[in-house]
């Protein structure tokens, strides 16, 4: 009777054991995906940060390029301006020196 006892004990207690481990494991595997939905959700966040830094770069590179263009322009114009002027110089120069 007492080894019956005994074998029960053991059975029930073996039994507690294996809900105990199936209960845990449940619980770890519930907090590890909480823990991998925030760490996910951290990435996407900085994800998107980066996306929109990249955004805001090449919209100023853009205005950058516009500036260049428009700089370029300028200076060509300023350039045919200066040769026209400098063909008047030479042009009041020789006059003179006639």
């Amino acid at each position: 009777m007492t080894a019956e006892i005994a074998v029960i004990i053991s059975a029930l207690s073996l039994a507690f054991a294996v809900y105990q481990g199936t209960v845990n494991m449940r619980r770890t595997s519930r907090k590890d995906t909480k823990e991998d939905s925030l760490q996910i959700a951290t990435v996407m966040v900085k994800l998107e940060d980066i996306d929109q830094g990249v955004k805001s770069i090449r919209m100023d590179i853009k205005d950058v390029k516009s500036d260049i263009r428009e700089n370029r322009e300028r200076i060509i114009k300023a350039e045919e301006s200066i040769k026209q002027a400098h063909r008047r110089i030479d042009e009041i120069n020789k006059e003179a020196k006639q």
